[in-house]
């Protein structure tokens, strides 16, 4: 069976959807990643050398949307006590957390988006990811989201706030634990006889999807970014066709 490990219409879809707000959309092939990984796993020093060449990559953008709740708490939580002690980074750090934003947050919150032009015939139900849930506090944004999005039907997913059980190095270092935890995860969202499972991180998505591809189950998972831009072209296309 199929699998999507590799998303890059994640990102796609986060410019395309910016874009289609007005907002001017740099990539600085610069960037790398957010040090998380290192940083998880007691790597301090390595982590800083990472956060110091993602913080310059973006010291020109006014602000920073990602479409992970994971990175986006790594930055906006460790790095002000990853540079607390480092007087020439300690501002820059912070002024990099401040301006730093999960996606679905930065549309409500900072672009305010109150309707959106997408339909979806569907049935949908969504995994809030440890790390936006917990350490963003964030969990009615993704889902305001959804409700906008004509003709999908959202259904509640059981025990939505229990881990799928990646957790990073938590997966490779306590495998059987962290199977065990997916599969449940699965059970649940079979349960709610959605076809469609969404979710804020693709680390927990690739996970899921890949217990529901090994046990047999044909749910497809979608970020909230892909789902939305899939609307707004599905929406886009019935208007041009009803116009025709």
């Amino acid at each position: 069976m199929h699998f999507r490990y590799d998303v890059p219409n994640v990102g796609k879809s986060v410019v395309d959807i910016l874009r289609s707000y007005g907002c001017e959309v740099i990539f600085p092939e610069e960037q790398t990643c957010c040090g998380q990984p290192a940083y998880n796993s007691g790597y301090h020093w390595e982590a800083k050398r990472v956060a110091q060449q993602l913080i310059r990559a973006f010291e020109q953008a006014e602000y920073v949307v990602s479409p992970s709740g994971s990175c986006t708490a790594m930055i906006r939580h460790y790095y002000p006590i990853l540079f607390s002690t480092d007087e020439e980074w300690r501002e820059k750090a912070q002024l990099f957390a401040n301006k730093t934003f999960e996606f679905s947050e930065f549309l409500v919150k900072v672009v305010g988006t109150q309707s959106l032009k997408a339909e979806y015939e569907g049935v949908a139900t969504y995994h809030h990811s440890c790390h936006m849930m917990r350490g963003l506090r964030l969990y009615e944004e993704p889902i305001q989201l959804l409700h906008f999005i004509q003709r999908l039907k959202v259904h509640e997913l059981p025990y939505e706030k229990d881990c799928c059980g990646f957790g990073g190095t938590f997966a490779v270092k306590m495998e059987q634990i962290s199977e065990q935890m997916v599969t449940e995860k699965v059970q649940h969202i079979v349960s709610t006889g959605a076809n469609i499972l969404v979710g804020s991180d693709m680390a927990c998505l690739m996970n899921i999807e890949g217990r529901l591809r090994r046990l047999g189950y044909s749910i497809k998972a979608y970020h909230v970014a892909e789902l939305i831009n899939e609307g707004v072209k599905r929406y886009e296309s019935n208007q041009s066709t009803s116009l025709s």
